[in-house]
């Protein structure tokens, strides 16, 4: 995940493992439903958005994008159900 560069101020480490998980989860899941996807997209942005506010800006510009169009590419999909969620 070293394209996504540390989201958190806060133990950076510890969200890149965080963030690192969750995409490859998303991605490579082989029983991953869409609505678990949609659920954990959603669980990752509340813990960065609770654990340091100051990098939510970062985190829906640069991550959340990626994850849903990952979401999206794993499902055949062109638009993303409930991917206006926060």
């Amino acid at each position: 995940m070293g394209q996504m560069q540390s989201v958190c101020e806060k133990n950076p480490s510890r969200y890149d493992v965080m963030l690192d998980v969750a995409m490859q989860t998303l991605a490579h899941d082989p029983e991953l439903k869409l609505c678990e996807g949609l659920r954990l997209i959603e669980a990752t942005r509340r813990s960065v958005a609770r654990h340091s506010p100051s990098s939510l800006d970062i985190f829906e510009s640069r991550v959340l994008p990626r994850m849903r169009e990952t979401l999206m590419h794993r499902f055949g999909m062109v638009i993303c159900p409930d991917c206006d969620i926060h």
